[in-house]
């Protein structure tokens, strides 16, 4: 896969399947950008708001426009949940005229290794909610664009704010660094939280300011520094299966800072906002965020989790993700970083 424009690939089809709730209503369940039922004019909208220069009546149009229609009834399904706040939402986000396939292909390319089952100790005392945003130690929401490369985000997005907590400066690290370098990893087109970090620990390798080795999202070549510069080295890491202790993975958030975690994402497509409770297995681990924060103070306990797709996406490019039960596989590869 390569970084790159995305509506260059027109040749992709793919039918959702049937939607298993028959009860749901398109007209009840499903809104436009101001509330209103949706109707063809929508994907006018879709396209003007999201940039999309795709020719009327080109092939390209009709399979985008298919993609679109197939969101639709998507959203009714993922909807049909539950509509009571504070659940999740689903809808019209930047990615809703891509098939499932092209999805995963572009965004879904981590994977995860095998952690050891949390044996530590679990710490007393925690607080109802914690975000370490509040300290100013968590840089802002970046964007992988059309690059298999959050496992990349999520390593760097750990390193720079357990920097910043030690008391440094907060300084964005370079991703496009790791996603040349990290040679037991395949770039844009995909790669382990884990591999990477051991990779990390086990060269010494400085990671130097994104202003100093931007992000191109495309795979290029390692960019060597000599040994003099100035970067910022990981001393250690660990990595573990938090299923069924996701109190003691609280624990270890408020302990060592944000937590590099791999999760199965396929539902992220259509996410507006809300606490992700349903419809999100943890059978396939394929996207890579960091974990900044929770709140067990309302009636559902949820984690804070920092993605990489930009801030048009989720909560300004955050999504809530219910804590308890290993929704979305969130407890099950989970990593601290230690400099």
């Amino acid at each position: 896969m390569r970084g790159g424009e995305l509506f260059l690939i027109a040749t992709v089809t793919f039918v959702f399947p049937p939607l298993r709730c028959q009860n749901v209503s398109l007209e009840e369940t499903l809104t436009n950008f101001n509330g209103s039922a949706l109707t063809e004019v929508d994907f006018g909208s879709f396209r003007e708001q999201f940039r999309r220069i795709y020719e009327v009546s080109s092939e390209e149009f009709y399979h985008r426009h298919f993609y679109f229609q197939n969101a639709i009834k998507r959203f009714a399904y993922l909807n049909s949940f539950s509509a009571a706040p504070p659940s999740a939402k689903y809808g019209i986000n930047q990615f809703s005229d891509l098939s499932l396939d092209e999805f995963r292909d572009f965004y879904l390319r981590a994977s995860a290794d095998n952690a050891p089952l949390y044996s530590g100790p679990k710490r007393e005392g925690l607080p109802d909610k914690f975000d370490w945003r509040d300290k100013t130690v968590v840089a802002p929401v970046q964007d992988q664009l059309a690059c298999g490369s959050c496992w990349a985000f999520s390593v760097v997005g750990a390193m720079q704010a357990v920097q910043a907590i030690a008391g440094r400066p907060l300084e964005q690290l370079s991703v496009q660094q790791v996603l040349d370098c990290s040679f037991q990893n395949r770039g844009c087109n995909g790669g382990s939280t884990t591999r990477a970090l051991s990779w990390l620990k086990q060269t010494r390798v400085k990671l130097v300011p994104q202003s100093e080795y931007s992000y191109k999202a495309t795979t290029g070549i390692c960019h060597f520094f000599s040994q003099s510069h100035a970067g910022v080295v990981l001393k250690d890491f660990a990595a573990h299966d938090f299923s069924g202790q996701e109190e003691a993975m609280m624990s270890q958030l408020v302990d060592w800072g944000p937590l590099v975690v791999t999760v199965d994402a396929v539902s992220w497509q259509d996410y507006l906002g809300g606490i992700i409770q349903h419809h999100c297995s943890s059978q396939q681990a394929n996207h890579a965020v960091l974990v900044i924060g929770y709140d067990t103070t309302g009636d559902i306990p949820y984690w804070i989790v920092q993605n990489s797709w930009g801030t048009t996406w989720g909560n300004e490019g955050y999504a809530y993700v219910k804590i308890g039960g290993n929704v979305c596989g969130i407890a099950d590869s989970v990593a601290v970083v230690s400099l």
